[in-house]
């Protein structure tokens, strides 16, 4: 019974897209409701995830915490310039380079902070 009341809203939802006069637009605003709903909650997490590891984070040395820092930012500005990137196949390899170098660069200050 639970399937078939999906199944139903699915359809009620895809019947007002299709149907309703500016249902295009208004798929278009709750898709964007939805992500910026999306962010603010990763935003929220990542600031707990700070005020959970403030010692840490506080104990690392200058050159940690820059790269840290540096790393996290380019990671937001990748997200930020996502659809602009993956439009074009050098954008592309830009976009998984520098998510690739931000990763590796924040596994390279866990390890670094975890050897005594």
């Amino acid at each position: 019974m639970r399937a078939v009341r999906n199944i139903a809203i699915i359809v009620l939802l895809a019947l007002v897209v299709a149907a309703v006069p500016g249902g295009g637009n208004a798929a278009e605003a709750v898709l964007t409701a939805l992500t910026l709903a999306f962010l603010a909650v990763l935003g929220v997490a990542g600031y707990q995830i700070y005020r959970q590891n403030k010692l840490s984070y506080f104990s690392l040395t200058d050159r940690q915490r820059a790269i840290l820092v540096a790393a996290v930012g380019a990671i937001v500005l990748m997200i930020a310039g996502t659809d602009e990137l993956l439009d074009t196949g050098l954008g592309v390899l830009v976009w998984i380079g520098v998510l690739g170098l931000a990763g590796f660069s924040i596994f390279s200050v866990w390890a670094e902070s975890q050897r005594y």
